[in-house]
């Protein structure tokens, strides 16, 4: 490209806005360069048949940074931008396709977790902690309350959410926002089990799962039949459960999926068109049994090395490992966005990267 004076003020302003949004978060923002050759190294192809899902000539791309802990992205096609949550700072951000911008969307947000865009083009929110509820923001930017207790308790800490075709919202519910102070206010639980919720249209709420500790990530196949929910403890690797969902909104026949290893982290993840699972990966941050000597002192290492896990892995419907998109950051999240569908957003500690695929989310 040759550079000319416009080219230069526009990569200042870029720059100058991404050291704005780093500073007046107090967070650390990150240097990255995207792959010069084609393909992309960093797309990893574990079995042949991914290779129809990789594009040639696309590059993962960070597209914003400067977040403690980037979470729960959600992408609105009617405006082309994407929400998401920066736990620790107590904010949902704003990436705009079209500015490439990265803004405050709230301030002051109760520890946001996951987001979803309902039906209707609206936001619905796990609330994380201090309210510690589920919220829709409604066209005019008026919050309504959907949940925020069950039989008479109040719910744990709401962490990712799901809206099905017929309108119920689905969530999980662990501790993780009220077990300490970094993603919001420490508390005593009051439900006796870390539970998975379905909401309807009239306000009912019931606990679908209660037999999963600490559940996380979860999403249905491309045709509702099943639910697909990570349990981020007590299998005792962190795994990907499987459910059949029954037409009265019950689940059941559940089948372990995906195991994680002693050492990978499943977190989120979005399922495509064709049933393939789209997980955010990275250390689970384990221990060795045993010390090592580094530098004349017996340190506990990890097991596995987060630069070799940090990424996404892609499975297929039958939990086949499909390819591993490596990253610089351990993914937390992601979603499929865009004009088309077709660019996988990835929320990954302190950035979010995108890379376009030649695959289209199923919701």
């Amino acid at each position: 490209m040759t550079m000319t004076r416009r080219n230069l003020l526009a990569g200042a302003g870029a720059a100058a806005a991404t050291t704005l949004l780093a500073r007046t978060a107090g967070a650390q923002s990150f240097p990255f360069t995207p792959n010069q050759r084609y393909p992309d190294p960093a797309v990893q192809i574990l079995d042949p048949s991914f290779a129809k899902y990789r594009i040639y000539s696309s590059t993962v791309e960070q597209v914003a940074t400067g977040m403690r802990w980037a979470e729960g992205p959600a992408y609105f096609p009617e405006g082309g931008y994407l929400l998401f949550s920066d736990i620790p700072n107590n904010r949902i951000m704003k990436f705009d396709e079209k500015t490439n911008q990265t803004s405050v969307f709230r301030a002051n947000a109760n520890y946001a977790n996951g987001n979803a865009r309902d039906r209707q083009g609206r936001l619905v929110t796990c609330e994380h902690s201090v309210t510690r509820r589920i919220t829709r923001t409604e066209k005019d930017g008026k919050i309504t309350v959907l949940a925020d207790r069950f039989e008479g308790k109040r719910l744990n800490a709401p962490n990712d959410i799901v809206v099905k075709s017929d309108d119920t919202i689905w969530f999980t519910d662990p501790l993780f926002g009220i077990n300490g102070e970094w993603e919001g206010k420490k508390e005593k639980p009051e439900q006796a089990t870390t539970n998975v919720y379905r909401l309807t249209k009239d306000g009912k709420l019931t606990a679908v799962i209660s037999d999963i500790l600490n559940p996380n990530g979860l999403a249905f196949s491309p045709d509702e039949k099943k639910l697909y929910v990570v349990e981020w403890k007590g299998t005792p690797n962190r795994s990907i459960w499987s459910f059949d969902v029954n037409d009265d909104g019950t689940v059941g026949g559940k089948t372990k999926l995906i195991d994680a290893a002693d050492q990978g982290a499943i977190d989120g993840f979005r399922v495509d068109r064709d049933g393939n699972l789209w997980c955010g990966w990275g250390s689970n941050g384990a221990l060795q049994s045993e010390p090592t000597d580094v530098g004349g002192r017996r340190v506990y290492q990890l097991k596995g090395k987060p630069e070799d896990l940090d990424g996404v892995m892609v499975f297929s419907p039958a939990g086949k490992p499909l390819a591993h998109i490596r990253l610089p950051e351990r993914c937390a999240n992601l979603t499929f966005g865009g004009p088309k569908n077709n660019r996988l957003y990835m929320t990954s500690c302190h950035s979010v990267y995108a890379l376009y695929v030649e695959s289209h989310g199923a919701v």
